[in-house]
């Protein structure tokens, strides 16, 4: 009987967690598609007394935000793959036992995490010696290696057997072999882990196009919305036009419609890869 109250006290407490979690997610939805006026008057309810999708045309109104969300996609798609294969590859080279130099290379890592180039040296790189402003590159290679996520997967490859290397070494494997075919396939939960840290740091970013992006065209999703929403020229994001101003825009409406339009795919990304994310968080929690 205490078993069973226990539970069902703790199934209680998790439900009530769980619906004030999904609540604030529920008002942005809801609202996002409620009429201004009523934004306005009566603020923000759980079920709204009057719906209208002005909000989501006047966002949808325009090719920006396709073309907006298209370059965030490519980004997202391209610097997860590449930063994952040059994190994993990178990683795995600092956990290898036969890697001369790793403990320097390690040191050299662990330094860039506790100090940085500065802005102007960074901008510098990106701009004048690599030449990559307006470009999509400038959004892809700068986050290509993250030192945290490249010790994730350290402390993940030296929990494996050191034996997998030397019996395929023994069966003459070389070390791209060895990576590709035996480690690749047995680290998917960390992998995984490292992807959804990736797919998240190039899909909210926002100031790598702010230092390195003029063309308005070539603007990331995250910074064409903080530029519709901050800027005057509203009309130059959502129909061309650069000489409009009597618009009347749905400012809260657009507010809660922005928010859905860049998290949605996100929501819908988490759920394939929960199972390898959750498993991943525990790598190196436990030693033995």
């Amino acid at each position: 009987m205490r078993e069973r109250l226990f539970l069902v006290f703790m199934y209680a407490v998790l439900s009530a967690f769980a619906l004030f979690c999904f609540i604030p997610f529920w008002i942005v939805f809801i609202n996002s598609f409620a009429d201004e006026s009523i934004l306005q008057t009566a603020g923000y309810q759980l079920l709204p007394g009057k719906f209208s999708l002005h909000a989501y045309e006047f966002l949808l109104s325009g090719k920006q935000v396709f073309r907006s969300y298209g370059i965030t996609i490519i980004v997202t798609i391209v610097g997860t793959a590449l930063g994952v294969l040059v994190t994993a590859a990178y990683a795995y080279t600092l956990s290898h036992r036969k890697v001369k130099y790793r403990n320097i290379l390690s040191f050299l890592t662990f330094l860039t995490m506790l100090f940085g180039a500065g802005l102007v040296g960074f901008y510098m790189l990106i701009a004048n010696w690599l030449h990559l402003k307006d470009s999509v590159w400038a959004l892809i290679l700068p986050y290509l290696l993250n030192p945290f996520y490249a010790f994730i997967l350290v402390s993940y490859y030296r929990t494996l057997p050191y034996e997998l290397n030397e019996a395929a070494t023994v069966d003459g494997a070389n070390d791209l072999y060895i990576f590709f075919r035996i480690i690749w396939p047995i680290s998917v939960p960390a992998i995984a882990t490292v992807s959804l840290f990736y797919a998240l740091q190039y899909w909210n970013d926002w100031y790598l196009s702010l230092l390195f992006i003029d063309n308005y065209k070539m603007l990331p999703l995250q910074m064409m919305i903080r530029q519709l929403m901050s800027n005057l020229n509203v009309m130059a994001y959502v129909s061309g036009s650069q000489t409009q101003y009597n618009v009347v825009v749905p400012t809260y409406g657009m507010q809660l419609a922005i928010v859905c339009v860049t998290i949605g795919p996100i929501v819908f990304v988490y759920p394939f890869i929960q199972r390898f994310f959750i498993k991943g968080l525990t790598l190196g929690s436990v030693k033995g």
